[in-house]
């Protein structure tokens, strides 16, 4: 990302949400693991079809699935009592997180369904410890840049169908969606392409954002969604620390990035965090490593919890748990109605 300033802001009305990382001092750029320039080679968006027991290739490449939906079998949902937990979660290298023990936030928490984003993983190298949990069933979604991107999914109860990007070559190459349809909604969690520092891929994400709403629209046309992950936007001056000093400047908060989410929330569906809080400040779920910016709370909101506006009636409250360590980003959780999936 181009240079995202951190003098402290005067401090804001309570928020909820979490901060970035620790290191963080004035002009100090968001680093992003995006590629630079154009994706990477084109392949089509992939739909598979997953086991309850994840079947792990030996292979040095995976074959590439069919585009085409493929059902697996689906699973009652329920929860333990009347609600039910979703969390989201950046954790910039999946690998690296699992290493130390701040993955044991899910059989601590155990959320109902954990989506993960920036996992840096094939399906070869996804850490046993998550693969192999009890209770839970994986979906990966991998780049094909390895080491880069990718998108994960953790679920207790079986979806009816799970979806790999969005159907269009040109934004299918980075493992960037992954939807997983179950019997009253769609929960699509994804990481949302960084235009990078000077901007250089706003032209890009700019396509994206359009076709991505596009996506939305239409599963929202047959049951309402869930979308969660690190969407790279900070709507509102009220989402970030230093809005000034960034403005037009740095990835993220750009006039046109955040016309885009503004035109997302426009057909049909609501930031659901901002709804619930609206003039919550200091809440923030990304900081800078640099400049001790997450001890000082200079930070952005960049994980979202977004859903159809007829939806919004299901949710109970989203947490942004800044107080959970292992990555630049911390957890958001969506609490919700234990009978909505």
């Amino acid at each position: 990302m181009a240079t995202r300033s951190t003098r402290k802001r005067k401090p804001l009305p309570d928020t909820g949400e979490n901060p970035t990382n620790p290191k963080h001092t004035k002009n100090t750029p968001r680093s992003s693991t995006d590629a630079d320039g154009t994706p990477p080679k084109l392949k089509k968006a992939k739909v598979v079809k997953q086991l309850s027991s994840p079947v792990v290739s030996d292979s040095e490449e995976e074959p590439k699935p069919k585009s085409s939906q493929e059902e697996v079998v689906s699973k009652p949902m329920s929860s333990n009592g009347d609600e039910m937990s979703i969390v989201s979660w950046n954790v910039n290298g999946v690998k690296a997180w699992t290493k130390s023990d701040k993955w044991q936030y899910i059989p601590r928490i155990k959320p109902d369904v954990i989506c993960l984003q920036e996992v840096k993983s094939e399906k070869k190298d996804f850490p046993n410890e998550l693969k192999l949990m009890k209770d839970y069933t994986y979906y990966l979604n991998s780049a094909d840049q390895r080491g880069y991107s990718g998108t994960a999914i953790l679920t207790k109860f079986k979806p009816l169908s799970v979806t790999y990007g969005i159907g269009i070559k040109e934004h299918d190459t980075e493992g960037r969606v992954i939807t997983a349809e179950f019997e009253r909604l769609y929960l699509v969690t994804a990481y949302i392409p960084n235009s990078k520092r000077g901007l250089l891929r706003l032209d890009y994400r700019q396509r994206w954002d359009v076709d991505f709403t596009k996506y939305l629209c239409e599963l929202d046309k047959k049951k309402p969604v869930i979308l969660c992950g690190d969407l790279n936007v900070a709507h509102q001056e009220i989402d970030l620390a230093n809005p000034k000093s960034n403005r037009n400047k740095t990835a993220g908060f750009s006039d046109e990035e955040r016309a885009g989410f503004t035109e997302l929330l426009n057909s049909g569906f609501i930031d659901s965090y901002r709804k619930l809080y609206p003039n919550k400040e200091g809440a923030y779920s990304w900081w800078s490593y640099i400049g001790n910016a997450r001890e000082k709370n200079v930070g952005w909101r960049l994980d979202y919890f977004v859903v159809s506006t007829r939806f919004m009636g299901e949710v109970n409250d989203v947490v942004i748990q800044s107080e959970e360590k292992g990555s630049d980003h911390c957890p958001v959780m969506l609490k919700i109605h234990g009978s909505s999936l």
